[in-house]
């Protein structure tokens, strides 16, 4: 088997898009319906062909990187690489596999993040996602071949679509897939032009999501088949959906409560009343009650995020901040100084409490 990188002209770090351009160019150029009677030129196309089929999958695609043609990684096991991804894993020889990091048993399933704000998590919403995925060609019909033209039995394995050999290092015949026909007892001989005889497409799909109320950040959602395609004879994989919570400017979340901080006057702190809040739903009122302490924490029931276990909202809770005038006239320092002398040390309970803890530490 010639090197599939030198077969498509590109690098050995090559994007999965470049070598999906470049297998495409050349199918194209090689086509046996543009050549007709060429049988350099369809020898040609089916050496693209198999090219591709190493490097357009990952799994494939590694092995072929560490262990090359011969896979000879170490031990000198002489397995065609382009078909170690389908070889029976089961047992002691699975095992060994897995001991080289081939991976095994990839179904075709797609990880997405869909970002969501904070109202959207408090209350759900619809959102739609836009996302690649691989599936069966249409023009095709997922066969590969041209209209009009059929698959052929395959000679290497009879239609079978596997094949039986035997290796030195272990006593016992293992089975795997075809190289020639990739598992599937068929050849195409006409390729499709729209897929390159591959039978498969990457298309743009835009699907609507529902975002529950009350999701969190990091929770996941599976679409069953809404994945890849990894060969048209299979079912696609999955797609898993990752919810990331964007941040508020005001607010923070504490399970199904929502934190905020809400600056009031040293006037309205010590007489109390109310103050106009923002919550999640618009604008809302706070009672302040008389004597309230800078840092005191105070609750709006029901203002919260949707609960997920149970019926109702969590609440909103609001630190308080007392904001002290910085530029005083002469009229208010003679208010507050006369203010400060008819309240005496009796209004000052956190200071007396403070003096007092330090008398019995340091006597």
């Amino acid at each position: 088997m010639q090197d599939p990188y030198d077969v498509l002209g590109v690098e050995r770090d090559a994007s999965t898009e470049e070598v999906k351009s470049a297998f495409r160019r050349l199918a194209q150029r090689f086509h046996p319906d543009r050549n007709p009677g060429d049988d350099a030129a369809q020898q040609k196309f089916k050496e693209i062909n198999s090219a591709y089929q190493i490097l357009s999958d990952p799994e494939k695609r590694a092995v072929f990187d560490r262990f090359g043609n011969t896979g000879s990684g170490g031990g000198g096991v002489g397995f065609d690489i382009s078909d170690l991804g389908n070889i029976n894993m089961d047992g002691i020889f699975g095992d060994l596999l897995r001991g080289f990091g081939i991976r095994t048993g990839d179904r075709g399933d797609i990880k997405k993040e869909i970002l969501v704000t904070f109202e959207e998590a408090a209350f759900g919403a619809e959102k739609e996602l836009t996302y690649e995925r691989t599936e069966g060609c249409k023009d095709c019909h997922a066969s590969g071949s041209a209209p009009g033209h059929a698959k052929e039995t395959c000679p290497g394995c009879g239609g079978r679509g596997r094949v039986r050999f035997q290796q030195g290092l272990f006593p016992v015949s293992l089975e795997r897939s075809c190289s020639k026909c990739f598992g599937t007892g068929k050849l195409v001989t006409h390729p499709c032009s729209t897929c390159g005889g591959t039978g498969l497409l990457s298309i743009a799909r835009t699907i609507e999501i529902s975002i529950p109320a009350g999701v969190e950040s990091g929770s996941t959602r599976t679409i069953e088949r809404a994945g890849n395609t990894q060969r048209p004879d299979r079912t696609p994989g999955d797609l898993e959906l990752v919810v990331t919570v964007a941040s508020h400017p005001f607010f923070k979340r504490s399970g199904d409560d929502v934190l905020c901080s809400v600056p009031i006057s040293f006037v309205r702190a010590a007489l109390g009343g109310e103050c106009e809040v923002p919550t999640l739903e618009g604008k809302g009122k706070l009672k302040i009650p008389p004597g309230t302490q800078p840092g005191s924490m105070l609750r709006i029931k029901g203002k919260g995020i949707v609960r997920r276990s149970r019926s109702g909202r969590g609440d909103q809770l609001v630190e308080v901040t007392v904001e002290v005038p910085t530029a005083l006239t002469l009229r208010q320092r003679e208010l507050l100084q006369q203010l400060g002398s008819e309240l005496g040390d009796e209004s000052k309970p956190q200071e007396k409490g403070f003096v007092q803890k330090l008398k019995e530490i340091f006597g």
